[in-house]
């Protein structure tokens, strides 16, 4: 025994080759070759009326024989029956099929292998119709590899969709990225391929070879649902499975869903992790998960901000896109850690009463090879024609939405995130784009749906259901919507006819409001209504007021640079325009770097400029928004109806001539209103007349012009006393001292 072992080749050569048929013949070259799109069939063991047949495809193997597993003995010695590497025993002693392995000698060593084509189904029925029907979800817990232990054996479970495919292999370091080595095995019902490689384990490097039905093998493909993936540029998925953090927030997960209501405080702080900060004395390096848990989020906390919103983490190749061209909607990015470092990042947040909101991209993807374009050698996860599945604005691909299995895979996705990391929001990225079947196309570039409109009713469709179910399954965890036109009811229930989001982006107010802001002071009064016209829809929507990522790229410079006027007007006028956003109804977002008046436009390669903070006048704005934020927080009158109509009231909306708005805030009783008076002309209004609801103090809350935000202090002196005189309709008035270029907010006490 020992003997043999050692020089199996000697045994080898004494045995002829056994008789095949034809059938058999082809079949064997065709594994041979890797145009077999059954290897089960061929490989592994098998009963025919002479006993057993055993055949691997082992192309390292200088010889090769079957041992019982259960006894270690031989159980047949292994004829090479094809030159590239396929062997075959048969026992003939023995009737009934039993577990067993290779013993195979290579390159002058003897060791032993399971051979993964003796293993049984991976998917069981209910799965496969699940996916079949676009049901599935839970889908991330079947396809996708995932590490487990089969018949005592460990090893990963690999399964992906690719009903077109002629054969998909696994391929990767393993097996010397040769995709003839693990052919997978075809479930037809539901067009899936499994293959189960025992040995392997978390941290293997793998992707899959396709061949096209035409027989074409495709570039290497990532695996769609994988779970980590290498650092861009390269591009293989990691075998990791699914996320195992312990989770330490409960008590956080069992309150949130009054952190996300309408009658909620809700201030957004937007963030790029890869240029929030970074680390110069090592090259300008990313942070860590871990370091931005140790960072952002104390200094989100100090800000006074809710909720953090991530720009898109699932795994994108090109820094360059900012996340917004994904090719893996499973996984967190790996530039700055894995998966369990993202997922206590998340803890942390919620440790720290913060939200996390992840902005989710179901609206296209890249054309990057390795990615889902023609991933089965055809238009699988696109549409076949570019009028409906190409993307002229972004050079990217738009999913089939009317293909249950890709919308399956997109609905997997918007509850894997909430589910394995505990996301407390989605911000879906592009949403008009994904409603209009013209979206930026000229009047031949487009395909009407059955009606001859212009809505994609299907995608219509799957935000719907996506919004159900992130709703029914994940309580406390909202949607938004980036939204760009006047599409109805964005934020409504679907059960009142709406698409179902949480909220929606306020884009018309961000549009007239900035563009207000730009002109010369001396203009504004031809463009006064530029800031009240949209109290007219206010509350169509539950809106959040953004001043996001996308007004400070491309040209349109940073917030401090759309401002006019010198150095010192530049930053009254911005805080004035936060004071006016802070008081207006509306949820708040603002990006990175709004909140320290950055100068230079955003650059997704570079940290933000920290050390403008050293200039008081920075200092002033960084100070103003978290005074802003704990104001927000504190005064229910300015957020417990930023979504109804009864909260809001006009004071004064058409002086153009002086740029002075003022309104209220309320809250459901009305005891204590808000007052917020806005003036933007660098005057001073002295006496300035102010209709208010009843008698009593107005106390000043805060003045955007105060000396510690870098203003020159006029003001009130801490608040002045209605008198009775009737003004602006009401009983009552007080008479103030307006700063220039500054919001005053001011409290009514009661006497």
């Amino acid at each position: 025994m020992a003997d043999e072992r050692k020089s199996p080749t000697a045994a080898r050569t004494r045995r002829k080759r056994p008789v095949a048929s034809g059938a058999e013949d082809t079949a064997i070259t065709a594994i041979a070759v890797g145009d077999h799109g059954d290897p089960f069939a061929v490989l592994g063991m098998h009963q025919n009326e002479t006993g057993l047949v055993v055949r691997a495809f082992l192309p390292e193997a200088e010889a090769v024989s079957v041992v019982d597993a259960g006894t270690g003995r031989k159980a047949a010695e292994m004829e090479r029956v094809h030159p590239n590497g396929v062997f075959q025993a048969t026992i003939s002693r023995r009737k009934q099929p039993f577990p067993y392995r290779f013993r195979m000698e290579a390159a002058g060593e003897v060791h032993e292998i399971e051979d993964p084509y003796r293993f049984p189904l991976i998917l069981g029925e209910l799965d496969l119709h699940l996916i079949a029907t676009g049901n599935h979800f839970r889908i991330y817990e079947k396809l996708g590899a995932h590490p487990m232990t089969v018949d005592g054996v460990e090893g990963v479970s690999f399964a992906v969709w690719a009903p077109n495919a002629r054969r998909v292999s696994v391929v990767g370091g393993f097996n010397a990225w040769d995709g003839r080595r693990h052919p997978m095995r075809l479930r037809r019902e539901a067009g899936v391929w499994e293959l189960f490689i025992p040995g392997l384990g978390p941290g293997t490097i793998y992707k899959y070879e396709i061949k096209g039905p035409d027989g074409a093998i495709q570039p290497l493909k990532a695996d769609p649902y994988g779970a980590r993936y290498e650092h861009p540029p390269s591009t293989a998925t990691i075998v990791h499975g699914l996320n195992h953090h312990a989770w330490q927030d409960e008590a956080w997960m069992a309150g949130r869903e009054r952190r996300n209501a309408r009658e909620a405080p809700i201030t957004v702080y937007e963030c790029h992790l890869g240029s929030w900060m970074r680390i110069p004395e090592e090259g300008h390096r990313y942070l860590t998960y871990d370091e931005l848990a140790d960072r952002l989020i104390p200094y989100v906390k100090k800000m006074g901000f809710t909720h953090i919103e991530l720009l898109p983490i699932t795994e994108f190749p090109f820094d360059g896109s900012w996340g917004y061209q994904p090719i893996g909607l499973f996984a967190p990015t790996s530039r700055h850690g894995g998966p369990e470092d993202f997922a206590a990042f998340v803890d942390r947040c919620h440790a720290e009463d913060i939200g996390l909101i992840l902005d989710w991209v179901p609206g296209h993807f890249p054309t990057d090879a390795h990615g889902l374009g023609y991933f089965d050698g055809t238009h699988l996860y696109e549409h076949a024609d570019p009028r409906q599945g190409f993307h002229l604005d972004w050079n990217t691909l738009i999913f089939n939405y009317g293909r249950r299995e890709v919308t399956n895979y997109l609905l997997g996705s918007a509850l894997f995130w909430c589910d394995q990391y505990h996301a407390d929001g989605l911000r879906v990225d592009a949403v008009a784009s994904m409603l209009y079947l013209d979206y930026s196309r000229s009047a031949d570039a487009w395909v009407p749906n059955i009606y001859g409109g212009n809505e994609n009713l299907e995608a219509i469709s799957f935000l719907k259901r996506m919004n159900e179910l992130v709703y029914e399954r994940h309580p406390g965890a909202t949607t938004t919507a980036e939204e760009s036109t006047s599409w109805p009811a964005v934020s409504r229930p679907t059960y009142l006819g709406g698409l179902g989001f949480g909220y929606k982006w306020n884009m018309g107010w961000m549009h007239d409001t900035l563009q207000y802001i730009a002109h010369d002071p001396i203009h504004r009064r031809y463009h006064h209504h530029a800031l009240s016209f949209g109290l007219l829809y206010a509350f169509s929507e539950n809106f959040v007021l953004p001043l996001s990522h996308d007004e400070v790229v491309h040209g349109k410079g940073s917030l401090l640079g759309k401002m006019p006027g010198d150095r010192w007007q530049k930053f009254a006028n911005l805080r004035a325009y936060f004071g006016f956003m802070w008081t207006h109804p509306g949820k708040k977002l603002l990006f990175m770097g709004g909140e320290i008046a950055q100068e230079r436009e955003w650059n997704h390669d570079a940290s933000l400029d920290w050390h403008l903070l050293d200039d008081p006048h920075h200092q002033g704005v960084q100070r103003l928004i978290r005074d802003l934020n704990a104001l927000y927080r504190r005064y229910p009158a300015l957020h417990a109806l930023d979504c109804e109509p009864e909260g809001f009231e006009w004071i004064e909306a058409n002086d153009a001539d002086h740029s002075v708005l003022a309104f209220l805030r309320k809250d459901r009783d009305g005891e204590r209103p808000i007052v917020s008076v806005n003036n933007f002309t660098p005057e001073i209004r002295r006496g300035y007349r102010v209709g208010v609801p009843g008698p009593g103090f107005y106390a000043e809350l805060l003045n955007t012009d105060a000396g510690e935000y870098g203003g020159s202090n006029v003001g009130n002196a801490g608040g002045v006393v209605a008198e009775a005189v009737p003004w602006h309709g009401r009983p009552y008035s007080i008479r103030l001292t307006i700063p220039p270029l500054a919001t005053l907010i001011l409290e009514r006490r009661p006497a």
